[in-house]
């Protein structure tokens, strides 16, 4: 059960980008839950029932945590079985209809046009290191694709004619994602000048190679776009999640359909993409000043 929490809680660093003290917090709401179930003889988080929960929950309260703590801790365990059972790690969520506070509505910040196009420049020069990492983020801009669904993207999952690409998302999900002609160009230069470069003996079809010759890890791409962003002089806490938000909102922005953005982005329910309208509030003033007749 440890491994899994310490796999969710990377998850929590390096693809949903929050912060290190987000992640402590629910490190040790975690290890506590993880420490009741024990003592109670559980020891798979598939053999843990709603009773298990609310028992754990009774237990935290004489131990004199109050409300807010409480509500805390069930919302730690809540995102915690939502991501196994997304992962395909567990089978039934048991949380799902425990009432919580709302999870996953706070948002990253998101990248202006202006930012993006600085840290799109970030790498300069004709190295084949920046040339690998101009593709990089170009790519990740162009496609809103997630750090786990860039690290594992093979050479034949590239469709260069009809400038789109084959993603595996979460739950092994096969998604067909378009990317523009400045993608293109930049994934072209990288495969024409630089990868060769970094294969090695044994190098497989990944299409992003480290200097081993190695796919790269999510933590690699989470390094590389922290660093870019600190050249570019964006001030803003930046991840791989931050350009899949700005690419998200950035389409909204200019028009296009929410159900279109949900299937680029590969999320199961319109309710996650729906987080996305609340970014983009002075559209919507625009529109309403626009149309309504007492604006």
């Amino acid at each position: 059960m440890k491994a899994l929490v310490t796999q969710f809680l990377d998850y929590l660093l390096l693809e949903r980008g929050l912060s290190e003290n987000t992640r402590v917090a629910y490190a040790g709401d975690l290890e506590s839950l993880c420490g009741f179930l024990q003592g109670c003889g559980v020891g798979s988080f598939n053999a843990v029932e709603r009773k298990h929960i609310l028992d754990y929950l009774m237990a935290q309260k004489k131990l004199g945590l109050n409300v807010n703590s409480l509500s805390r801790r069930l919302v730690a365990v809540k995102v915690f079985f939502k991501y196994l059972v997304q992962e395909g790690l567990l089978d039934r969520d048991v949380t799902e209809v425990m009432d919580s506070p709302k999870t996953w509505k706070t948002l990253p910040g998101v990248l202006s046009l202006k930012e993006v196009e600085r840290l799109l420049e970030a790498p300069i020069g004709k190295e084949r290191l920046s040339v690998r990492d101009r593709a990089m983020l170009e790519l990740m801009y162009a496609t809103g694709l997630r750090a786990s669904e860039l690290a594992s993207l093979k050479l034949d999952d590239l469709h260069f004619d009809s400038r789109y690409l084959r993603c595996r998302g979460k739950g092994s999900k096969v998604r067909i994602v378009p990317f523009g002609s400045k993608a293109r160009a930049r994934l072209e230069q990288y495969l024409a000048e630089s990868r060769a470069l970094f294969a090695k003996q044994g190098t497989g079809q990944d299409v992003f190679l480290t200097y081993r010759g190695k796919a790269f890890s999510r933590k690699g791409i989470w390094k590389t776009i922290k660093d870019y962003s600190r050249r570019a002089g964006i001030q803003k806490k930046v991840s791989p999640h931050t350009l899949r938000h700005s690419f998200a909102s950035h389409l909204l922005a200019n028009g296009a359909p929410l159900r279109v953005i949900q299937e680029m982005l590969g999320h199961a329910d319109i309710g996650t993409t729906q987080v996305y309208t609340h970014v983009d509030q002075g559209r919507l003033r625009a529109a309403h000043a626009r149309f309504h007749p007492r604006a």
